[in-house]
């Protein structure tokens, strides 16, 4: 029997669930179990426990379906767990180093006690300071163990479920097990029941679980019905109270937290759009009927509300509490357009109703028409063509739109009119800070690759990058815009929730550029390759490096191109694509090397491509599509990696050979390496990891569901890896 079962639900936050099993598997306290609850139907919180099983035995996973919700969940893992005390860790929380050794040698002095409370650290994931809200709570109770009544006030519900360790045979005893209620607040039904019915306490003095703070708070804050369900719980810990027989004193604080709970909810306009009045006074139904002999309410203000919910008087709190509350503008924290006229004329604008035909497109901040957005756009023109569309551009990318594609400038008054009234906003990077989420509005995000190295608010921790990146609660504050992120792969999906966390939801369709891959003919592939200028029967490798945050301008990576193509071979032509951020106009061809940096459609210089090599850039991930060979030359891979950060080993399962200097490279290809067995069942790999929703229709998947607002059941299914026929390439791959 182990000393510590952990119970890790991970419904919602298989991101980020990795993070929360290591840091139990690296406690150094080693007697304990844990257990993952996820959903059955949800392969990648499953993905995750599983592989942390298959290397550890002491992790044992179960599923609870996701309609059982956080109290199913948890109470699934109850009947699994075997050990003498169970914890409960969020999916997307963590154990500080050394939590269980502390814990143990705690009870070790205590002798076994029914719960032992202990602080925890909630820590915010963008700008702000971390808070121990339990250290005030823990100061004043004995030492020890102690019998509850010794320390009232821990009778209350302040605590969350996740901030305290409980004898399993306390919770699954035969007379009255304890459980997790059913429903929303289940942490105030389970706290506020096992406070009342526990024997024997104990408080450690220390931080075990550090909290990540929810972006968006406690999503039991949101708006809806569902805060009605908070006098549901209430009613079931005070009736509990009651059968208990609890002293007088215990029930009036666990009384005072509860109601205090409900005056809190009934005040905020927001968290009940309407049934307030219902609420307020079933709560002064509640007050009466349970109030504790001999309870003396708070003073000042908190006292007049207690007394005024007692009596049911519901249009007297409102009253007191309206004259607490200043009003406030609607467009008061709204960073507003440059420009008097442009501000007013953008503020006019976003009282006009939104027009329900009318999507906004923009790519790379306005670079012209390229990635997703204009596949989609693309898509969209035949079968949604009822819809209009402009597209957002700089004022040097106009020359460069389609024919018959509507643009505005960025900045211009077109651009913040149609950015008003648009019903549809789709982006691949983020909007402008001072664009306006309005109600009624769908916001897609594309994303524009999938990621190696590290995005969002995990580039925090590393300097360099954060110092680029600017303020993260402003960029989090751009992410609370969206409504649907799409993803390529379910590492993508894990990677962007953790990355980005919000409340959007994420459409796991592949990316609309890629479709491309799967589209194209040899006619296609021939068309475009003499667009470039790629002499027939040449071998054409594409070289793509990605950008160095710790570097300045652009040197191809230190790779002299035209030793490179000499040592090669000499059918070998190189189309040199620098990183964006380096497309400055000019050119770099000269010999055999044919600069194709500034050319709009990466997708169409992949097409011409034989092979690819590339460093770090998710260039990669897109090119698998086509299954040609990539090389990865990776020779400062150890700098990048603690620069900039990644997400996995890319040295550990690259898409084909890797090369550290520029011998090796040009080895692998005058070889034949790079197109050999060994780097086709690399490729093989990877291709089945990353390009698993990319099969040639993700931009009808996503204009049928985005635009068409068609259900998911009834979009076309993505098809298997295996069934996929890829462009081809110019010639077969055969080495002089």
């Amino acid at each position: 029997m182990p000393r510590f079962s952990i119970i890790v639900p991970s419904h919602g936050v298989a991101g980020r669930l990795a993070q929360a099993l290591d840091s139990v598997l690296a406690q150094s306290f080693g007697d304990f179990e844990v257990i993952p609850v996820c959903d059955a139907p949800d392969p990648a919180a499953a993905e995750v426990a599983a592989a942390r099983a298959g290397r550890d035995s002491r992790v044992a996973p179960v599923h609870s379906p996701p309609s059982a919700g956080l109290a199913g969940a948890r109470n699934t893992g109850v009947r699994a767990a075997t050990g003498t005390y169970l914890l409960f860790l969020d999916g997307d929380d963590t154990l500080v180093p050394g939590a269980l050794a502390a814990l143990d040698g705690h009870l070790a002095g205590t002798g076994d006690v029914d719960v032992l409370y202990f602080e925890h650290e909630r820590v915010p994931w963008w700008e702000g300071e971390p808070a121990n809200p339990a250290a005030p709570l823990l100061a004043g109770a004995p030492g020890g163990a102690f019998a509850p009544d010794r320390a009232p006030h821990l009778t209350g519900v302040r605590l969350p479920a996740w901030s305290a360790a409980y004898r399993r045979a306390f919770l699954t005893g035969p007379e009255r097990p304890l459980a997790f209620p059913d429903g929303h607040f289940t942490d105030i039904g389970f706290g506020g029941t096992v406070a009342a019915a526990a024997e024997r306490m104990a408080v450690l003095r220390q931080v075990v679980v550090r909290h990540l703070v929810r972006r968006q708070g406690n999503r039991l804050n949101l708006p809806g019905a569902h805060h009605t369900e908070l006098l549901d719980q209430a009613e079931l810990v005070l009736t509990r109270a009651a059968e208990l027989g609890l002293s007088e004193e215990r029930r009036g604080a666990l009384f005072e937290h509860l109601m205090a709970a409900a005056l809190k909810t009934a005040a905020h306009p927001r968290r009940l759009p309407s049934g307030r009045r219902a609420f307020f006074r079933r709560a002064g139904l509640l007050y009466r009927r349970h109030r504790p002999a001999g309870y003396r309410p708070p003073g000042g203000s908190l006292g007049v509300q207690h007394r005024l919910l007692e009596r049911g008087a519901y249009a007297a709190f409102r009253a007191l509490r309206g004259g607490n509350r200043a009003a406030t503008g609607a467009l008061h924290a709204l960073p507003v357009p440059r420009g008097l006229r442009t501000r007013l004329l953008y503020r006019w604008h976003l009282r006009r109703p939104l027009d329900p035909h009318l999507a906004v497109y923009c790519a790379y901040w306005g670079r012209g028409y390229a990635c997703n957005p204009a596949a989609i756009h693309a898509k969209a023109r035949e079968l949604a063509p009822h819809i209009r569309a402009v597209f957002l551009v700089e004022a040097d990318q106009v020359r460069s739109m389609p024919r018959g594609v509507d643009h505005a400038v960025i900045g211009s008054r077109r651009y913040w009119e149609v950015l008003a009234r648009a019903k549809y906003l789709i982006n691949n990077a983020n909007f402008a800070e001072g664009v306006v989420k309005r109600p009624g509005s769908v916001h897609l995000q594309t994303q524009h690759g999938t990621p190696l190295k590290t995005m969002g608010v995990d580039q925090s921790t590393y300097p360099v990058v954060a110092a680029a990146t600017g303020s993260f609660a402003k960029l989090l504050g751009r992410v609370d815009r969206w409504d649907y992120n799409l993803s390529s792969n379910r590492h993508s999906t894990q990677m962007w929730e953790r990355a980005f966390p919000g409340s959007y939801e994420h459409l796991e369709y592949g990316y609309p550029r890629n479709d491309v891959y799967y589209r194209a003919t040899a006619e296609d592939v021939a068309r475009v390759r003499r667009e470039l200028g790629v002499p027939e029967g040449r071998t054409a490798v594409l070289y793509a490096p990605t950008h160095r945050d710790y570097a300045t301008g652009f040197d191809a990576g230190g790779l002299d191109l035209e030793a490179f193509c000499a040592a090669a071979g000499e059918d070998v032509v190189v189309l040199l694509r620098a990183h964006y951020f380096y497309d400055r106009g000019g050119r770099r061809s000269s010999g055999r090397i044919i600069d194709v940096t500034g050319h709009r459609s990466s997708e169409d210089v992949c097409l011409a491509a034989d092979a690819l090599v590339t460093d770090y850039s998710s260039i990669m991930f897109d090119y698998a599509n086509l299954d040609r060979p990539i090389v990865v030359y990776a020779d400062d891979w150890d700098v990048y990696r603690e620069t900039r950060g990644v997400y996995f080993d890319l040295m550990a399962a690259p898409p084909g050979p890797v090369a550290r200097t520029p011998g090796e490279l040009a080895r692998v290809f005058r070889d034949g390496t790079y197109a050999g067995p060994e780097s086709a069942a690399r490729r093989a790999a990877f291709r089945e990891r990353f390009c698993e929703f990319d099969d040639g229709r993700a931009a009808e998947r996503v204009v049928r569901r985005v635009l068409l607002g068609e259900p998911p059941d009834a979009l076309p299914p993505v098809t298997p890896p295996a069934e996929r026929v890829p462009a081809p390439a110019a010639a077969p791959l055969v080495r002089s």
